[in-house]
């Protein structure tokens, strides 16, 4: 079962922290192969962006929560 999160009232669903994870994952991830000049032997891009955010997202809900949800 999936938990929530109450933050002043409001049920937050955990997938939603799992997202926030992975999109500040991607965005840093993306940074540093930007300044390292790694997209330059990727062919495309955003299609790799888009596969980076899955990969992490996958990550963020395969780790087990630190507060026991």
């Amino acid at each position: 079962m999936i938990a929530e999160f109450n933050i002043g009232g409001v049920l937050f669903s955990t997938m939603l922290a799992a997202v926030v994870a992975a999109l500040l994952g991607t965005v840093t991830l993306r940074r540093l192969l930007a300044w390292t000049g790694a997209y330059r032997l990727i062919w495309h891009p955003a299609l790799f962006d888009a596969a980076l955010f899955v990969i992490l997202w996958a990550i963020a809900i395969a780790v087990p929560s630190p507060f026991g949800t």
